[in-house]
């Protein structure tokens, strides 16, 4: 394996301290962005913008999994699939291209916290929001599914 090889590696498989430290410096980063929209007149009739803001981040920084401050395409596939929603790849470019305008491959914080609090109903906004929803009202079964008989499959 070279050098380049071996800091990519690491770069992307970080633990530890260095990741605590990468992940401050990327939550500082998206602070800055969220004061950029708190001051921003276009929004100031949101309401509870601070506390959208906070939620957006936090929901960013779980899904950013290359940790560059951008969502890209396998990112986003498992943001999908842990949202209970997978998606094919051409959806997901899809969804990219819907969020981004069709200006990049990777989806930036901006572009998200625009998304979120566009008026658009973006297919990835849709799904964010339903996903706290559905957290709340139905709980996930525990044990082994159910027995069934030939009968009672759709």
């Amino acid at each position: 394996m070279d050098f380049g090889m071996s800091v990519a590696l690491s770069k992307r498989f970080q633990g530890g301290k260095a990741f605590g430290l990468l992940k401050a410096r990327q939550g500082r980063r998206l602070e800055e962005i969220n004061r950029e929209f708190l001051c921003d007149q276009k929004y100031s009739d949101e309401e509870n913008l601070e506390e959208k803001l906070t939620a957006f981040k936090e929901k960013y920084m779980e899904f950013d999994l290359n940790n560059e401050g951008e969502i890209d395409l396998m990112s986003l596939k498992r943001m999908m699939e842990k949202l209970g929603v997978p998606k094919t790849h051409l959806e997901m470019k899809k969804i990219i291209s819907e969020v981004t305008g069709g200006v990049s491959d990777t989806i930036s914080y901006r572009d998200f916290v625009n998304m979120m609090l566009g008026k658009r109903s973006a297919v990835l906004k849709l799904v964010m929001m339903f996903e706290g929803k559905a957290n709340e009202s139905a709980p996930k079964p525990v044990g082994p599914p159910p027995e069934r008989d030939i009968a009672s499959l759709p």
